[in-house]
């Protein structure tokens, strides 16, 4: 049997807290040795904000260059807390948080990011949600990696 933690790097990005007045920029990642990274934002209670969710990248973990948008299409949401994960269009590469107890996923290829110019990491950010208590985290998980071994690479170090 194959264990998820052994074929995935699982990352911590974002502790789940109240963000309450405050925008969030998760941690930044590189993949230098990963082609896919799952992003999953798991909401808790919500008191009817609205957060943007845009997605930057940059050359460095640290957010050097001048980082820039990452375009993506579509983000997967349990509209129902069924279990059941469905797709949803994004107008603009962003759209919102802003349903209690809710997942939100996106799901980024390695080749979406401008590698010719040395931007291989990645971040997610949340706008802030108002004067609203709202509550959620983030976790990454980067698959496909490029170079075989028994511990997954780092993707919080160049």
């Amino acid at each position: 049997m194959t264990l998820l933690v052994q074929e995935k790097k699982l990352i911590w990005a974002a502790v789940p807290k109240n963000y309450t007045d405050a925008a969030m920029t998760a941690k930044y990642v590189s993949l230098k040795g990963y082609d896919h990274m799952t992003i999953v934002i798991q909401t808790g209670a919500w008191a009817a904000g609205t957060a943007a969710v845009t997605l930057s990248q940059a050359i460095n973990v640290s957010g050097g260059g001048t980082p820039k948008a990452i375009s993506f299409a579509s983000m997967w949401s349990d509209e129902t807390t069924s279990g059941t994960l469905v797709e949803n269009t994004v107008t603009s590469d962003t759209f919102t948080l802003d349903t209690a107890n809710k997942l939100y996923v996106i799901e980024l290829d390695a080749a979406q990011l401008d590698v010719d110019n040395a931007y291989d990491c990645v971040t997610l950010a949340v706008a802030t949600p108002g004067t609203n208590a709202d509550f959620y985290g983030v976790i990454y998980i980067l698959g496909e990696a490029r170079y075989a071994g028994a511990t997954p690479l780092t993707a919080i170090a160049d």
